[in-house]
């Protein structure tokens, strides 16, 4: 946005004094409940998230409202569909997808990174959900990726057939419960940075996602990154980090 408008004064489009009553809002948006800070996509390449939970309908409408205004876009995680329906009758721009629990709203979507897609790979089913969250967060982001689904350790010969994408992203995803083990195998395949992210899938002695937790973080593939439990968000935000290192984006 400030690139953007000091375009529009650089151009006779927007005066000096117009200019400085936009700036006035450029640090945060004061909304009582919450303050937006105008000035992340500067600093990260992308601008705020809202995290849909234990928020109310009002507030997260309230915070997509403030982005929408100053030409931002919004991405909310973590919202449940019931939730969802109330905050889109309040801001119908935006676009929910179920499965990933996830709204969004791009007023100019990102053109594609010219790199091959990053893999997001679902041990199972039953981790989609977590898989989705990465997928549309990285969709916000302009990086491509692709979808490997139901590979994990079980039937392991499945992932043989995804193995000329894996070998080839400059970035791989691995979203896995129970104990986590597809993390350490596609670990073991390929050089690209892995970021493993341990759900809370499974039985008994998995521990809400504890188990895949530490098994990840014993992994005897080295260099494996892992993040929070369930948090497919944070995993494509740190291959966002990863390729912005290497020229991925500029603020």
């Amino acid at each position: 946005m400030l690139e953007e408008l000091l375009e529009r004064v650089r151009a006779g489009a927007l005066s000096t004094t117009e200019a400085l009553a936009e700036l006035r809002d450029l640090p945060f948006g004061d909304l009582g409940f919450a303050r937006v800070d105008h000035h992340r996509a500067i600093r990260q390449g992308l601008f705020e998230v809202i995290l849909g939970e234990r928020k109310t309908a009002d507030q997260v409408a309230g915070i997509a409202r403030e982005q929408i205004r100053v030409g931002h876009g919004v991405l909310v995680t973590r919202l449940d569909a019931e939730k969802a329906a109330a905050v889109r009758a309040q801001v119908p721009e935006l676009c929910y997808e179920p499965v990933a629990r996830v709204a969004t709203f791009l007023p100019t979507p990102r053109a594609p990174l010219a790199i091959a897609p990053v893999v997001v790979a679902a041990a199972g089913t039953s981790d989609l959900s977590v898989a989705e969250e990465a997928l549309a967060t990285l969709r916000v982001l302009g990086i491509p990726a692709h979808r490997v689904v139901d590979v994990g350790v079980a039937g392991i010969h499945r992932l043989a057939s995804e193995r000329a994408a894996i070998t080839a992203a400059p970035a791989v995803i691995v979203v896995a419960g129970m104990e986590g083990a597809l993390a350490s195998v596609i670990g073991g395949l390929v050089a690209a940075p892995i970021v493993a992210v341990p759900t809370s899938v499974g039985y008994g002695v998995s521990l809400g996602g504890f188990t895949a937790l530490f098994g990840m973080l014993a992994s005897c593939a080295a260099g494996v990154t892992v993040v929070n439990i369930d948090n497919g968000f944070g995993a494509a935000m740190a291959v966002h980090r990863i390729l912005a290192g290497r020229g991925g984006w500029t603020p």
